[in-house]
């Protein structure tokens, strides 16, 4: 966002002669700072100043000074938005769940949610990781899941050890899917979502795309995606990836509705 060559011409910060509209720096809101011409979305506040990310993932901070930012070509004032006033509302996890009121520790349930590795496993815990501690749920990475139905059977699902497990990929006609089909404990239950990865499972408008680049059928998903978007660190995307991440709202339904089903089973009573 660039404007004209001096958009402060005629105007000082502290000059009597003009009155500088202040705005209240809201998430989401895209300003330039006027110094600098670093332009970016507020996302947050650290150290009394704000935090703005460019459309490359760079952040910086910048002081809330007078008269220091651009708004729409605009010179204003940002200041931190106040708490709001009135009752306070329930406070809410990411998941969308009512949070719970703190408690103690407490011991693991014996039951389980298997995920396939340790994006998917991240992922969850970064959406459901509240809801997950209120129920003493684990979660744990396979790393694939080839030999599900023999993992299965050592894990011994039973109505007081119920076992979930979220896979990759579970659509018709896949070899996941007839890996699911072979685990037939009734104390075991297989959800999934019909994206190649986890990574395809984050709405791609979470990082300015209006779609998920396209891979060639046969060749690795993650490193399909990270060549189509000219990216040589596969880590440190996943990174900045994972950090837009803040509510269910960021994910797509298919693996938000299969995750809230796999904590429901795994949750369900014993049976006297």
């Amino acid at each position: 966002m660039r404007y004209g060559d001096d958009v402060l011409s005629g105007f000082h910060r502290n000059s009597p002669r003009r009155v500088v509209p202040e705005h209240d720096a809201e998430p989401g809101m895209v300003v330039e700072d006027a110094d600098s011409g670093f332009c970016g979305e507020v996302i947050g506040f650290e150290h009394g100043m704000v935090v703005l990310e460019d459309r490359h993932g760079r952040r910086r901070l910048f002081p809330l000074e007078p008269a220091a930012f651009l708004l729409d070509g605009a010179v204003v004032t940002l200041r931190r938005p106040k708490p709001a006033a009135g009752p306070v509302a329930p406070r809410r996890t990411a998941s969308g769940s009512v949070a719970a009121a703190p408690t103690r520790a407490q011991v693991a349930r014996a039951g389980r949610i298997w995920v396939e590795g340790v994006h998917d496993a991240e992922l969850v815990e970064r959406i459901w990781g509240d809801d997950l501690r209120a129920e003493a749920v684990v979660v744990e990475p396979l790393h694939g899941v080839d030999d599900l139905a023999a993992q299965v059977r050592r894990f011994a699902p039973g109505p007081g050890r119920r076992l979930g497990v979220l896979v990759d990929h579970l659509v018709a006609g896949t070899k996941e899917a007839r890996i699911a089909a072979a685990v037939d404990s009734p104390y075991a239950l297989v959800a999934g979502h019909p994206y190649v990865d986890v990574w395809q499972a984050v709405k791609p408008s979470r990082l300015g795309l209006e779609a998920w680049p396209v891979v060639p059928y046969g060749q690795p998903w993650k490193e399909g995606v990270c060549a189509a978007l000219g990216v040589d660190q596969p880590a440190r995307f996943w990174r900045r990836l994972l950090g837009r991440v803040g509510t269910y709202h960021d994910l797509e339904t298919p693996l938000v509705n299969s995750v809230e089903r796999l904590i429901d089973f795994v949750t369900t009573p014993a049976e006297d």
